[in-house]
Protein backbone atom coordinates (compact mmCIF):
# COMPACT_ATOMS: atom_id res chain seq x y z
CA UNK A 1 0.00 0.00 0.00
CA UNK A 2 1.35 3.01 0.67
CA UNK A 3 1.31 6.58 2.93
CA UNK A 4 0.37 6.14 6.52
CA UNK A 5 -0.13 2.28 5.80
CA UNK A 6 3.77 2.09 5.86
CA UNK A 7 3.55 -1.37 3.79
CA UNK A 8 6.28 -3.51 3.23
CA UNK A 9 6.08 -3.65 -0.95
CA UNK A 10 4.13 -3.78 -3.92
CA UNK A 11 0.84 -5.61 -4.89
CA UNK A 12 0.89 -9.23 -6.61
CA UNK A 13 -2.35 -9.70 -8.66
CA UNK A 14 -1.80 -13.81 -8.91
CA UNK A 15 -0.78 -15.33 -5.40
CA UNK A 16 1.65 -18.18 -6.04
CA UNK A 17 1.22 -21.31 -4.40
CA UNK A 18 1.54 -21.01 -0.56
CA UNK A 19 1.23 -22.91 2.68
CA UNK A 20 -0.52 -21.91 6.17
CA UNK A 21 0.50 -22.15 9.47
CA UNK A 22 0.12 -20.61 13.33
CA UNK A 23 3.28 -19.72 14.48
CA UNK A 24 3.36 -20.18 17.97
CA UNK A 25 6.36 -19.51 20.09
CA UNK A 26 9.40 -21.41 19.25
CA UNK A 27 11.42 -20.27 22.19
CA UNK A 28 12.84 -16.69 22.88
CA UNK A 29 16.05 -15.74 23.14
CA UNK A 30 17.33 -12.43 24.62
CA UNK A 31 18.96 -9.87 22.64
CA UNK A 32 20.21 -6.68 24.41
CA UNK A 33 21.93 -5.19 21.75
CA UNK A 34 19.00 -3.32 20.66
CA UNK A 35 19.91 -0.48 17.90
CA UNK A 36 19.04 2.59 18.05
CA UNK A 37 15.63 4.16 16.88
CA UNK A 38 15.50 7.11 13.97
CA UNK A 39 15.19 10.73 15.64
CA UNK A 40 13.44 11.63 19.07
CA UNK A 41 10.73 10.16 19.60
CA UNK A 42 9.97 11.46 22.48
CA UNK A 43 9.66 15.15 21.34
CA UNK A 44 7.23 14.38 18.61
CA UNK A 45 4.20 16.06 18.75
CA UNK A 46 1.60 13.30 18.30
CA UNK A 47 1.26 11.31 21.63
CA UNK A 48 0.52 7.28 21.92
CA UNK A 49 -2.92 8.60 23.38
CA UNK A 50 -3.46 11.19 20.21
CA UNK A 51 -2.25 8.43 17.60
CA UNK A 52 -4.15 5.79 19.41
CA UNK A 53 -7.35 8.22 18.67
CA UNK A 54 -6.72 9.08 15.41
CA UNK A 55 -6.37 5.04 14.49
CA UNK A 56 -10.24 4.54 16.36
CA UNK A 57 -11.12 7.22 14.34
CA UNK A 58 -9.48 5.79 11.01
CA UNK A 59 -10.70 2.08 12.10
CA UNK A 60 -14.12 3.43 12.33
CA UNK A 61 -14.08 4.21 8.69
CA UNK A 62 -12.53 1.42 7.37
CA UNK A 63 -14.95 -0.97 8.89
CA UNK A 64 -17.67 -0.46 6.77
CA UNK A 65 -15.99 -1.36 3.51
CA UNK A 66 -17.46 -4.51 2.81
CA UNK A 67 -13.49 -6.23 1.80
CA UNK A 68 -12.60 -6.41 5.46
CA UNK A 69 -13.92 -9.49 6.61
CA UNK A 70 -13.85 -11.60 9.29
CA UNK A 71 -13.22 -15.38 8.52
CA UNK A 72 -12.82 -16.80 12.51
CA UNK A 73 -10.02 -19.39 11.47
CA UNK A 74 -8.00 -17.12 9.09
CA UNK A 75 -8.16 -14.26 12.19
CA UNK A 76 -7.30 -16.99 14.79
CA UNK A 77 -4.13 -17.98 12.47
CA UNK A 78 -2.71 -14.87 11.92
CA UNK A 79 -3.62 -13.68 15.64
CA UNK A 80 -1.51 -16.25 17.01
CA UNK A 81 1.02 -15.50 14.20
CA UNK A 82 0.57 -11.96 16.03
CA UNK A 83 0.45 -12.95 19.20
CA UNK A 84 4.13 -14.86 18.98
CA UNK A 85 5.85 -11.21 17.72
CA UNK A 86 3.91 -9.28 20.29
CA UNK A 87 5.58 -11.45 23.07
CA UNK A 88 9.04 -11.06 21.17
CA UNK A 89 8.97 -7.69 21.07
CA UNK A 90 8.14 -7.20 24.70
CA UNK A 91 10.79 -9.26 25.80
CA UNK A 92 13.08 -6.82 23.59
CA UNK A 93 11.61 -3.95 25.29
CA UNK A 94 10.68 -2.58 21.76
CA UNK A 95 7.28 -1.90 23.43
CA UNK A 96 7.43 -0.02 26.48
CA UNK A 97 4.44 1.08 29.13
CA UNK A 98 3.62 3.98 27.09
CA UNK A 99 2.75 2.19 24.28
CA UNK A 100 1.94 -1.38 26.02
CA UNK A 101 -1.75 -0.28 27.11
CA UNK A 102 -2.15 2.32 24.82
CA UNK A 103 -2.19 0.69 21.44
CA UNK A 104 -4.66 -1.62 19.74
CA UNK A 105 -2.09 -3.98 19.05
CA UNK A 106 -4.69 -5.99 16.57
CA UNK A 107 -4.52 -7.01 12.97
CA UNK A 108 -7.63 -7.08 10.96
CA UNK A 109 -8.11 -9.15 7.13
CA UNK A 110 -8.79 -7.35 3.67
CA UNK A 111 -10.13 -9.11 0.58
CA UNK A 112 -7.97 -8.55 -1.71
CA UNK A 113 -5.43 -10.28 -4.17
CA UNK A 114 -2.37 -8.33 -3.79
CA UNK A 115 0.27 -8.75 -1.79
CA UNK A 116 0.31 -6.62 1.05
CA UNK A 117 0.37 -6.15 4.82
CA UNK A 118 0.36 -2.31 6.52
CA UNK A 119 -0.21 -0.34 9.57
CA UNK A 120 -2.31 2.49 10.40
CA UNK A 121 -1.91 4.74 13.51
CA UNK A 122 -2.67 3.25 16.88
CA UNK A 123 -1.27 -0.37 16.43
CA UNK A 124 -3.57 -1.29 13.56
CA UNK A 125 -2.06 -3.98 11.16
CA UNK A 126 -4.11 -4.69 8.04
CA UNK A 127 -2.95 -8.22 6.00
CA UNK A 128 -4.12 -9.05 2.51
CA UNK A 129 -5.62 -12.20 2.39
CA UNK A 130 -3.36 -12.22 -0.64
CA UNK A 131 -0.54 -11.85 1.45
CA UNK A 132 -1.51 -14.98 2.99
CA UNK A 133 -2.23 -16.99 -0.13
CA UNK A 134 1.41 -16.54 -1.32
CA UNK A 135 3.62 -17.14 1.33
CA UNK A 136 5.25 -20.44 1.58
CA UNK A 137 5.57 -20.86 5.73
CA UNK A 138 4.90 -19.21 8.42
CA UNK A 139 8.50 -18.01 8.66
CA UNK A 140 7.89 -15.73 5.50
CA UNK A 141 4.13 -14.36 7.44
CA UNK A 142 5.71 -13.43 10.21
CA UNK A 143 8.53 -11.89 8.41
CA UNK A 144 5.94 -9.44 6.93
CA UNK A 145 4.14 -8.73 10.15
CA UNK A 146 7.46 -8.21 12.48
CA UNK A 147 8.28 -5.38 9.56
CA UNK A 148 4.52 -3.81 10.20
CA UNK A 149 4.90 -4.32 13.87
CA UNK A 150 8.20 -2.35 14.02
CA UNK A 151 6.49 0.77 12.14
CA UNK A 152 4.44 0.79 15.19
CA UNK A 153 6.96 0.34 17.40
CA UNK A 154 9.07 2.99 16.31
CA UNK A 155 6.29 5.44 15.96
CA UNK A 156 7.19 5.89 12.15
CA UNK A 157 3.45 7.08 11.45
CA UNK A 158 3.61 9.31 14.53
CA UNK A 159 6.80 11.17 12.59
CA UNK A 160 5.49 11.00 9.79
CA UNK A 161 1.93 12.90 10.79
CA UNK A 162 4.19 15.54 12.50
CA UNK A 163 6.10 16.47 10.01
CA UNK A 164 2.63 17.91 8.71
CA UNK A 165 0.64 20.38 11.70
CA UNK A 166 -1.60 21.14 9.64
CA UNK A 167 -2.68 17.80 8.39
CA UNK A 168 -6.54 16.97 9.52
CA UNK A 169 -7.70 13.23 10.79
CA UNK A 170 -10.28 13.20 8.06
CA UNK A 171 -7.90 14.41 5.88
CA UNK A 172 -5.36 11.22 6.41
CA UNK A 173 -8.48 9.18 7.07
CA UNK A 174 -9.58 9.87 3.52
CA UNK A 175 -6.16 9.16 1.95
CA UNK A 176 -6.33 5.71 4.39
CA UNK A 177 -9.12 4.83 2.55
CA UNK A 178 -8.46 6.05 -1.05
CA UNK A 179 -5.34 3.37 -0.86
CA UNK A 180 -7.65 0.79 0.28
CA UNK A 181 -9.95 1.09 -2.84
CA UNK A 182 -7.21 1.50 -5.15
CA UNK A 183 -6.81 -1.83 -6.52
CA UNK A 184 -10.50 -2.43 -6.74
CA UNK A 185 -11.70 1.01 -8.55
CA UNK A 186 -8.63 2.91 -9.61
CA UNK A 187 -10.02 6.28 -10.89
CA UNK A 188 -12.15 6.76 -7.99
CA UNK A 189 -9.29 6.02 -5.40
CA UNK A 190 -7.58 8.89 -7.24
CA UNK A 191 -9.75 11.04 -7.00
CA UNK A 192 -10.38 10.34 -2.90
CA UNK A 193 -6.28 10.70 -2.62
CA UNK A 194 -6.26 13.98 -4.49
CA UNK A 195 -8.72 14.90 -2.40
CA UNK A 196 -7.60 13.72 1.02
CA UNK A 197 -4.03 15.47 0.64
CA UNK A 198 -2.35 13.16 -1.11
CA UNK A 199 0.34 15.60 -2.52
CA UNK A 200 1.26 17.04 0.55
CA UNK A 201 1.46 13.57 2.43
CA UNK A 202 3.37 12.58 -0.50
CA UNK A 203 6.18 14.87 0.59
CA UNK A 204 6.52 13.28 4.01
CA UNK A 205 7.32 10.02 1.76
CA UNK A 206 11.12 11.38 1.11
CA UNK A 207 11.44 10.47 5.04
CA UNK A 208 10.28 6.54 4.72
CA UNK A 209 13.34 5.04 3.09
CA UNK A 210 15.20 5.19 6.90
CA UNK A 211 12.35 4.10 8.51
CA UNK A 212 12.12 1.05 6.04
CA UNK A 213 15.34 0.16 6.55
CA UNK A 214 14.74 0.46 10.60
CA UNK A 215 11.62 -1.87 9.98
CA UNK A 216 13.74 -4.11 8.18
CA UNK A 217 16.83 -4.33 11.06
CA UNK A 218 14.03 -4.42 14.14
CA UNK A 219 11.67 -6.31 12.49
CA UNK A 220 14.23 -8.68 11.91
CA UNK A 221 15.22 -8.88 15.62
CA UNK A 222 11.81 -9.47 16.60
CA UNK A 223 10.95 -12.57 14.01
CA UNK A 224 14.23 -14.74 15.23
CA UNK A 225 13.55 -13.90 19.11
CA UNK A 226 10.04 -15.32 18.49
CA UNK A 227 11.60 -18.30 16.82
CA UNK A 228 10.78 -17.73 13.91
CA UNK A 229 13.79 -19.13 10.54
CA UNK A 230 16.19 -15.86 10.34
CA UNK A 231 15.79 -16.40 6.69
CA UNK A 232 12.17 -15.87 6.53
CA UNK A 233 12.62 -11.85 5.34
CA UNK A 234 15.42 -12.54 3.26
CA UNK A 235 12.82 -15.14 1.51
CA UNK A 236 9.79 -12.81 1.46
CA UNK A 237 11.51 -9.69 -0.02
CA UNK A 238 12.72 -12.14 -2.79
CA UNK A 239 9.64 -13.54 -3.20
CA UNK A 240 8.19 -9.51 -3.65
CA UNK A 241 10.73 -8.86 -5.66
CA UNK A 242 9.83 -11.30 -8.05
CA UNK A 243 6.10 -10.82 -7.72
CA UNK A 244 6.69 -7.04 -8.51
CA UNK A 245 8.48 -7.86 -11.73
CA UNK A 246 5.99 -10.25 -12.94
CA UNK A 247 2.66 -8.51 -11.60
CA UNK A 248 3.04 -4.27 -11.17
CA UNK A 249 1.32 -2.66 -13.98
CA UNK A 250 2.76 0.57 -12.98
CA UNK A 251 -0.55 2.03 -12.06
CA UNK A 252 -0.20 4.59 -8.91
CA UNK A 253 3.75 4.39 -8.76
CA UNK A 254 3.57 6.60 -5.46
CA UNK A 255 1.78 3.34 -3.77
CA UNK A 256 5.13 1.50 -4.33
CA UNK A 257 6.86 4.38 -2.59
CA UNK A 258 9.12 2.11 -0.55
CA UNK A 259 10.66 -0.48 -3.06
CA UNK A 260 12.52 -3.48 -2.48
CA UNK A 261 15.76 -2.47 -3.32
CA UNK A 262 18.63 -5.28 -4.36
CA UNK A 263 20.13 -3.28 -0.94
CA UNK A 264 17.40 -4.19 0.91
CA UNK A 265 17.61 -7.84 -0.01
CA UNK A 266 21.28 -8.04 0.39
CA UNK A 267 20.89 -6.55 4.53
CA UNK A 268 18.64 -9.15 4.96
CA UNK A 269 20.61 -11.72 3.96
CA UNK A 270 23.48 -10.51 5.71
CA UNK A 271 21.94 -10.60 9.41
CA UNK A 272 22.03 -13.94 8.98
CA UNK A 273 25.34 -14.09 8.87
CA UNK A 274 27.66 -17.43 7.67
CA UNK A 275 23.91 -18.98 7.07
CA UNK A 276 23.31 -16.33 4.64
CA UNK A 277 23.38 -18.05 1.24
CA UNK A 278 22.69 -21.23 2.79
CA UNK A 279 19.82 -23.15 0.91
CA UNK A 280 18.70 -25.28 4.38
CA UNK A 281 18.21 -22.07 6.22
CA UNK A 282 14.74 -23.40 7.76
CA UNK A 283 14.14 -25.10 10.81
CA UNK A 284 14.38 -28.59 10.94
CA UNK A 285 11.16 -30.55 9.91
CA UNK A 286 10.05 -32.30 13.45
CA UNK A 287 7.04 -32.41 14.67
CA UNK A 288 6.32 -28.58 16.31
CA UNK A 289 7.42 -27.44 12.96
CA UNK A 290 5.25 -29.73 10.89
CA UNK A 291 1.83 -29.09 12.81
CA UNK A 292 3.12 -24.78 12.22
CA UNK A 293 3.44 -25.49 8.45
CA UNK A 294 0.19 -27.62 8.59
CA UNK A 295 -1.44 -24.50 9.88
CA UNK A 296 0.07 -21.80 7.32
CA UNK A 297 -0.46 -24.21 4.43
CA UNK A 298 -4.36 -24.43 5.24
CA UNK A 299 -5.21 -21.09 5.94
CA UNK A 300 -3.10 -19.86 2.82
CA UNK A 301 -5.49 -22.30 0.95
CA UNK A 302 -8.27 -20.89 2.66
CA UNK A 303 -7.12 -17.09 1.34
CA UNK A 304 -7.04 -18.16 -1.89
CA UNK A 305 -10.87 -18.92 -2.00
CA UNK A 306 -12.33 -16.18 0.01
CA UNK A 307 -10.04 -13.44 -1.47
CA UNK A 308 -11.80 -14.52 -5.29
CA UNK A 309 -15.53 -15.92 -4.10
CA UNK A 310 -16.01 -15.85 -8.11
CA UNK A 311 -17.28 -19.26 -9.75
CA UNK A 312 -14.39 -18.83 -12.55
CA UNK A 313 -12.05 -18.63 -9.76
CA UNK A 314 -13.11 -21.34 -7.30
CA UNK A 315 -13.79 -24.20 -10.23
CA UNK A 316 -10.07 -24.55 -11.10
CA UNK A 317 -9.35 -25.31 -7.08
CA UNK A 318 -11.30 -27.75 -7.23
CA UNK A 319 -9.62 -30.14 -9.49
CA UNK A 320 -5.90 -28.83 -9.30
CA UNK A 321 -2.89 -29.75 -11.11
CA UNK A 322 -1.23 -33.00 -9.43
CA UNK A 323 1.40 -32.03 -6.70
CA UNK A 324 4.93 -33.81 -7.77
CA UNK A 325 5.73 -36.48 -6.38
CA UNK A 326 8.04 -35.26 -3.87
CA UNK A 327 5.06 -33.28 -2.41
CA UNK A 328 4.49 -33.65 1.80
CA UNK A 329 1.29 -35.12 3.37
CA UNK A 330 0.86 -31.36 4.68
CA UNK A 331 1.10 -30.27 0.88
CA UNK A 332 -1.61 -33.07 -0.19
CA UNK A 333 -3.55 -32.22 2.59
CA UNK A 334 -3.50 -28.64 2.07
CA UNK A 335 -4.66 -28.94 -1.67
CA UNK A 336 -7.55 -30.98 -0.75
CA UNK A 337 -8.66 -28.65 2.05
CA UNK A 338 -8.73 -25.88 -0.20
CA UNK A 339 -10.90 -27.85 -2.38
CA UNK A 340 -13.49 -28.77 0.00
CA UNK A 341 -13.13 -24.56 0.97
CA UNK A 342 -13.77 -23.69 -2.77
CA UNK A 343 -16.57 -26.24 -3.27
CA UNK A 344 -18.48 -25.01 -0.07
CA UNK A 345 -18.50 -21.43 -1.83
CA UNK A 346 -19.77 -23.04 -4.60
CA UNK A 347 -22.62 -24.85 -2.81
CA UNK A 348 -21.76 -28.07 -4.39
CA UNK A 349 -22.40 -30.80 -1.97
CA UNK A 350 -21.38 -33.42 -3.88
CA UNK A 351 -17.89 -31.83 -4.40
CA UNK A 352 -17.87 -30.96 -0.56
CA UNK A 353 -18.19 -34.93 0.34
CA UNK A 354 -15.82 -35.47 -2.00
CA UNK A 355 -13.23 -33.62 -1.31
CA UNK A 356 -13.62 -33.85 2.04
CA UNK A 357 -13.35 -37.37 1.92
CA UNK A 358 -9.95 -37.36 -0.03
CA UNK A 359 -8.66 -34.98 2.37
CA UNK A 360 -9.76 -37.10 5.68
CA UNK A 361 -7.63 -39.75 3.77
CA UNK A 362 -4.52 -37.52 3.54
CA UNK A 363 -4.73 -36.38 6.98
CA UNK A 364 -4.06 -39.95 7.82
CA UNK A 365 -0.68 -40.06 6.35
CA UNK A 366 0.34 -37.13 9.54
CA UNK A 367 1.74 -37.40 12.16
CA UNK A 368 0.11 -38.96 15.21
CA UNK A 369 0.59 -35.76 17.31
CA UNK A 370 -0.44 -33.60 14.39
CA UNK A 371 -3.69 -35.39 13.34
CA UNK A 372 -5.47 -33.53 16.19
CA UNK A 373 -5.27 -30.09 14.48
CA UNK A 374 -5.95 -31.36 11.11
CA UNK A 375 -8.81 -33.34 11.98
CA UNK A 376 -10.16 -30.22 14.29
CA UNK A 377 -9.77 -27.97 10.82
CA UNK A 378 -11.56 -30.74 8.78
CA UNK A 379 -14.66 -30.88 10.99
CA UNK A 380 -14.89 -27.31 11.00
CA UNK A 381 -14.77 -27.37 7.48
CA UNK A 382 -17.28 -29.97 7.29
CA UNK A 383 -19.76 -28.26 9.43
CA UNK A 384 -19.06 -24.60 7.68
CA UNK A 385 -20.04 -26.54 4.58
CA UNK A 386 -23.22 -28.33 5.85
CA UNK A 387 -24.74 -24.94 6.91
CA UNK A 388 -23.80 -23.72 3.59
CA UNK A 389 -25.03 -26.33 1.20
CA UNK A 390 -28.29 -26.56 3.47
CA UNK A 391 -27.82 -29.04 6.44
CA UNK A 392 -27.53 -27.07 9.46
CA UNK A 393 -28.98 -29.75 11.50
CA UNK A 394 -26.23 -32.27 10.24
CA UNK A 395 -23.65 -29.38 10.54
CA UNK A 396 -25.27 -28.93 13.99
CA UNK A 397 -25.11 -32.31 15.46
CA UNK A 398 -21.44 -32.83 13.85
CA UNK A 399 -20.26 -29.80 16.18
CA UNK A 400 -21.95 -30.83 19.34
CA UNK A 401 -20.78 -34.21 19.13
CA UNK A 402 -17.28 -33.14 18.40
CA UNK A 403 -17.34 -30.68 21.05
CA UNK A 404 -17.79 -33.33 23.72
CA UNK A 405 -15.04 -35.57 22.03
CA UNK A 406 -11.72 -34.84 23.06
CA UNK A 407 -10.56 -36.74 19.80
CA UNK A 408 -12.04 -34.55 17.79
CA UNK A 409 -9.42 -31.80 18.21
CA UNK A 410 -12.47 -28.84 18.74
CA UNK A 411 -12.61 -26.23 21.45
CA UNK A 412 -15.07 -25.60 23.09
CA UNK A 413 -13.75 -21.77 23.51
CA UNK A 414 -12.40 -21.30 20.12
CA UNK A 415 -13.84 -18.30 18.40
CA UNK A 416 -14.32 -20.53 15.27
CA UNK A 417 -16.42 -23.02 17.45
CA UNK A 418 -18.60 -20.28 19.32
CA UNK A 419 -19.53 -18.73 15.60
CA UNK A 420 -20.07 -21.89 14.14
CA UNK A 421 -22.44 -23.05 17.13
CA UNK A 422 -24.38 -19.81 16.73
CA UNK A 423 -24.51 -20.40 12.70
CA UNK A 424 -25.70 -23.97 12.59
CA UNK A 425 -28.35 -23.36 15.29
CA UNK A 426 -29.48 -19.99 13.92
CA UNK A 427 -30.29 -21.80 10.97
CA UNK A 428 -31.82 -25.00 12.23
CA UNK A 429 -35.19 -25.19 10.32
CA UNK A 430 -36.93 -25.36 13.92
CA UNK A 431 -34.90 -23.12 15.88
CA UNK A 432 -37.59 -20.99 17.26
CA UNK A 433 -38.42 -24.44 18.62
CA UNK A 434 -35.32 -25.14 20.14
CA UNK A 435 -35.16 -22.74 23.14
CA UNK A 436 -32.27 -25.13 24.90
CA UNK A 437 -30.10 -24.73 21.98
CA UNK A 438 -30.75 -21.24 21.43
CA UNK A 439 -30.09 -20.59 25.58
CA UNK A 440 -26.63 -22.78 24.54
CA UNK A 441 -25.67 -20.32 22.31
CA UNK A 442 -26.33 -16.85 24.26
CA UNK A 443 -24.15 -19.05 27.08
CA UNK A 444 -21.49 -19.10 24.53
CA UNK A 445 -21.52 -15.82 23.39
CA UNK A 446 -22.06 -13.64 26.37
CA UNK A 447 -18.65 -14.28 28.25
CA UNK A 448 -16.78 -14.13 24.52
CA UNK A 449 -17.77 -11.09 23.90
CA UNK A 450 -17.03 -9.87 27.29
CA UNK A 451 -13.82 -10.26 26.13
CA UNK A 452 -14.33 -9.19 23.00
CA UNK A 453 -16.76 -6.37 22.95
CA UNK A 454 -15.69 -5.18 19.46
CA UNK A 455 -16.40 -8.66 17.97
CA UNK A 456 -19.51 -7.26 15.55
CA UNK A 457 -20.13 -10.87 14.03
CA UNK A 458 -20.75 -12.33 17.60
CA UNK A 459 -23.22 -9.24 18.31
CA UNK A 460 -25.08 -10.07 15.48
CA UNK A 461 -25.45 -13.70 16.71
CA UNK A 462 -26.40 -12.76 20.05
CA UNK A 463 -29.15 -10.36 18.28
CA UNK A 464 -30.63 -12.98 17.00
CA UNK A 465 -30.53 -15.33 19.54
CA UNK A 466 -32.23 -13.12 21.91
CA UNK A 467 -34.71 -12.15 19.54
CA UNK A 468 -35.92 -15.95 18.83
CA UNK A 469 -35.57 -16.64 22.90
CA UNK A 470 -38.33 -13.79 22.63
CA UNK A 471 -36.10 -11.00 24.42
CA UNK A 472 -36.62 -7.61 22.09
CA UNK A 473 -35.11 -5.39 24.29
CA UNK A 474 -31.57 -7.45 24.86
CA UNK A 475 -31.83 -8.05 20.87
CA UNK A 476 -31.79 -4.48 20.13
CA UNK A 477 -28.64 -4.13 22.62
CA UNK A 478 -27.02 -6.89 20.92
CA UNK A 479 -28.16 -5.32 17.30
CA UNK A 480 -26.60 -2.04 18.16
CA UNK A 481 -23.58 -3.18 19.69
CA UNK A 482 -22.74 -5.08 16.64
CA UNK A 483 -23.40 -1.48 14.52
CA UNK A 484 -21.27 0.55 17.20
CA UNK A 485 -18.37 -2.72 16.34
CA UNK A 486 -18.04 -1.86 12.91
CA UNK A 487 -18.11 1.54 13.36
CA UNK A 488 -22.09 2.72 12.24
CA UNK A 489 -21.97 4.86 15.68
CA UNK A 490 -25.14 7.05 14.27
CA UNK A 491 -26.95 3.43 13.59
CA UNK A 492 -26.07 2.42 16.90
CA UNK A 493 -27.76 5.56 18.70
CA UNK A 494 -30.63 5.16 16.22
CA UNK A 495 -31.50 1.48 17.41
CA UNK A 496 -31.66 2.92 20.94
CA UNK A 497 -33.61 5.94 20.27
CA UNK A 498 -35.93 3.10 18.11
CA UNK A 499 -36.22 0.98 21.41
CA UNK A 500 -36.94 3.84 24.02
CA UNK A 501 -40.23 4.64 21.58
CA UNK A 502 -40.94 0.89 21.88
CA UNK A 503 -40.70 0.21 25.45
CA UNK A 504 -43.02 3.08 27.31
CA UNK A 505 -43.26 1.37 29.98
CA UNK A 506 -40.50 -1.16 30.99
CA UNK A 507 -40.23 -3.66 33.57
CA UNK A 508 -37.71 -4.04 36.04
CA UNK A 509 -35.52 -6.20 33.70
CA UNK A 510 -36.07 -3.76 30.96
CA UNK A 511 -35.59 -0.82 33.14
CA UNK A 512 -31.86 -2.48 34.07
CA UNK A 513 -30.92 -3.07 30.04
CA UNK A 514 -32.26 0.54 29.11
CA UNK A 515 -29.98 2.21 31.97
CA UNK A 516 -27.29 -0.12 30.01
CA UNK A 517 -27.93 1.36 26.79
CA UNK A 518 -28.22 5.25 27.97
CA UNK A 519 -24.80 4.44 29.43
CA UNK A 520 -23.57 2.86 25.82
CA UNK A 521 -25.56 6.18 24.25
CA UNK A 522 -23.26 8.18 25.95
CA UNK A 523 -20.10 7.16 24.81
CA UNK A 524 -21.22 6.43 21.13
CA UNK A 525 -22.92 10.42 21.40
CA UNK A 526 -19.15 11.90 22.75
CA UNK A 527 -17.20 9.31 19.84
CA UNK A 528 -19.35 10.84 17.40
CA UNK A 529 -18.42 14.28 18.92
CA UNK A 530 -15.14 13.93 18.64
CA UNK A 531 -14.89 12.61 15.17
CA UNK A 532 -16.48 15.70 13.88
CA UNK A 533 -13.33 17.77 15.24
CA UNK A 534 -10.76 18.62 12.28
CA UNK A 535 -7.79 18.60 14.88
CA UNK A 536 -5.61 15.72 15.86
Amino acid sequence: MALLMLPLTVQSAVPLQTTPSQPVHRGLTSDNNLLPALGDVSSQALSPAAERKLGDRIMRSILRDPDVIDDPLVLEYIASVWTSLLTAARHRGEIGPDLEGMYAWTPFLVRERSVNAFALPGGYIGVHLGLLAMTRTPDELASVLAHEMSHVTQRHIARMISQSKQTSWVGLASMILGVLAASRAPQAAQAMIMGGQGVAIQGQLNFSRDMEREADRVGYGVLTDAGYAPGGMAQMFEQLQQASRLNDDGSYPYLRSHPLTTERIGEARARMGSQAWNAAIAPQADDAQTLLQLRHELMAGRSRVLMDTRSVSLEPLLRPPALPADATPVDRLARQYTAVIAATKLRDKAEVDRTLALARKEAEALPASIQPEARRLLTLAEIDAGIETGRAAQAHATLVQGLGSPASGLQAAGRPEIMLLARSTLNLPDSREEPAALQEVVNALQPHLSNRPDDATGWTYLSSAWLRLNQPLRAVRAEAEASAATGDLQGAIDRVDSARKRFTQPNSAELIELSVLDSRVTRWRQMLRDDSKEDL
